[in-house]
């Protein structure tokens, strides 16, 4: 995959990410570049949760979310 079409695509999708995740900072989502490991450490870091809570988390949004960015990447 074209790295430039990942990262194209992340910044269109982090936007969302951010509306669920509202600590998260423009620098975190920066880091973070659609590494899905490394969402759930910002999440965890950031919300105060549990590695298990950011998952379910992670999880119940993203099967809420018509954009599957971790799936088609």
């Amino acid at each position: 995959m074209n790295n430039d079409r990942v990262e194209g695509n992340w910044m269109q999708f982090k936007g969302k990410v951010k509306e669920q995740w509202g600590k998260l900072t423009d620098d975190d989502l920066d880091v973070i570049a659609g590494k899905r490991d490394q969402l759930l450490g910002k999440i965890q870091e950031r919300h105060g949760i549990t590695k298990d809570e950011a998952e379910k988390q992670l999880d119940d949004w993203h099967g809420r979310n018509p954009t599957n960015f971790f799936e088609r990447y």
